[in-house]
């Protein structure tokens, strides 16, 4: 377990983005645990849409009627906060539409874990498991220990993202206040009319600002 760990926490913050991280934790997971036929992660964040990463296309259709449903495991795992853990996915009558694409995918149980980044995200990941008789406390207890690693990691993730994001609009607010010999709140002002008069984020427009600043250098 403590190497699963190690080279979880290795693959994760050598990442570029945190898009990246969710899809290297989805392919890292399934691989993980044993009988994984396919593991997706998803987020859903303030505001706004849902972000899902999987470990590849098998059993595809289990992720396409849960959430153009809005309803399964995963999505009730990150409502309650809570495990859902389900031994005969197949026979289970709370998901009538999801259990005729588990016969026909070959899955047998699903166990969904709840995982929060910082407060900026809930979601969940979700183990699809391909042999009878459910996931199983051995299967069970290795997918939750990676998942309580991976939350702790992607929230690190965001924090620095976050910084970085920061660091990039008081760049472009230094760059306009130099231009236009104005205070720093102007500045702020500036970069904030732009971003919505454009539709764009304040970090976007931060960095399109900065990119032609250094042209013009």
């Amino acid at each position: 377990m403590a190497g699963l760990l190690h080279e979880l926490s290795a693959r994760l913050l050598s990442a570029d983005d945190l898009r990246q991280a969710l899809d290297r934790l989805a392919v890292f997971a399934a691989g993980a645990v044993p009988g994984t036929l396919r593991c997706s992660v998803a987020l859903i964040g303030e505001g706004g849409p849902l972000t899902l990463a999987v470990s590849g296309p098998q059993a595809q259709a289990l992720d396409d009627v849960q959430y153009a449903s809005g309803d399964g495991p995963g999505l009730e795992a990150a409502r309650t906060r809570a495990v859902v853990s389900v031994d005969d996915l197949p026979g289970d009558p709370r998901w009538p539409e999801l259990a005729e694409c588990a016969r026909e995918e070959g899955v047998h149980g699903v166990v969904s874990i709840p995982v929060d980044v910082q407060r900026s995200a809930v979601g969940s990941v979700s183990f699809f498991v391909g042999p009878p008789g459910g996931v199983g406390s051995e299967r069970l207890l290795t997918a939750m220990a990676l998942v309580n690693q991976a939350e702790i990691l992607l929230g690190e993730m965001c924090r620095r993202e976050g910084l970085s994001q920061g660091a990039i609009v008081d760049r472009a607010a230094g760059v306009i206040i130099a231009q236009r010999g104005c205070g720093v709140r102007e500045a702020y002002d500036v970069l904030r009319d732009t971003a919505q008069r454009l539709g764009m984020p304040w970090e976007d427009v931060a960095e399109r600002l900065i990119a032609a600043a250094a042209r013009n250098a």
